[in-house]
């Protein structure tokens, strides 16, 4: 009886295993990981928004409603609530991603009311926190690209016969991933440099050159 039992478990494993149900699994986990680190970078992000509010506050405290803007976008991101199950459910995950392009637009904002204050662009720690957040949005944009080829081998997986029918048993299903205009909207990082020459401009003179004996034109 026992070597009928192993023998039942080993077809099974062997059944499954072509079935494609351990690429699923796998599959799965990295798009779990991947996700957790989007996660991550956007707490990181996160986590510096108060000292930067704070730190332009003490510089430009009447810029009330840039500043309460960022606070309020960095609440609404930072409440709801995110588990792996998240994955499997598009409208919570679209809510999601929607609060975090609301609060990179809200940081947009804020950099551009920094540009009026060059006492506190000079600021050492406004300095080290622009280079933060930098850093920071470069390690979103990483973060969630990783995700996007995740899911991408993910849903293709799910989706392909046979181990679609194997997804189906298992109750794999299809992840939600970024689309197109979310991606093009948030997938600039907050502007942080401040630089404010227009790249590549050219001087325009006051006046043509006018021949010699006339006068310019204006």
């Amino acid at each position: 009886m026992r070597a009928w039992f192993f023998a039942l478990v080993g077809t099974a494993v062997l059944g499954l295993s072509g079935c494609g149900y351990n690429s699923l699994q796998q599959q799965d986990e990295s798009v779990k990981a991947a996700w957790s680190e989007v996660v991550n970078q956007y707490q990181r992000r996160a986590d510096l928004i108060p000292n930067l509010v704070n730190t332009v506050k003490g510089y430009a405290a009447q810029e009330q409603k840039v500043l309460i803007g960022v606070t309020e976008a960095r609440a609404r991101a930072s409440s709801i609530q995110v588990t792996p199950e998240v994955l499997n459910n598009p409208q919570l995950f679209q809510k999601y991603q929607a609060a975090q392009g609301d609060l990179t637009q809200a940081l947009k904002s804020l950099m551009v009311v920094v540009e009026r204050y060059p006492e506190l662009k000079s600021d050492q720690n406004f300095r080290d926190l622009q280079s933060q957040l930098e850093g920071t949005e470069n390690r979103i944009t990483v973060a969630r690209n990783r995700y996007i080829r995740a899911v991408q081998s993910y849903n293709v997986t799910v989706r392909s016969f046979p181990v679609n029918l194997t997804a189906k048993m298992f109750s794999f299903q299809v992840k939600p991933n970024f689309t197109v205009a979310n991606e093009q909207q948030i997938a600039t990082a907050p502007t942080v440099s401040f630089d404010t020459s227009a790249p590549g401009a050219v001087a325009t003179p006051a006046a043509a050159a006018a021949p010699a004996g006339q006068p310019a034109t204006k």
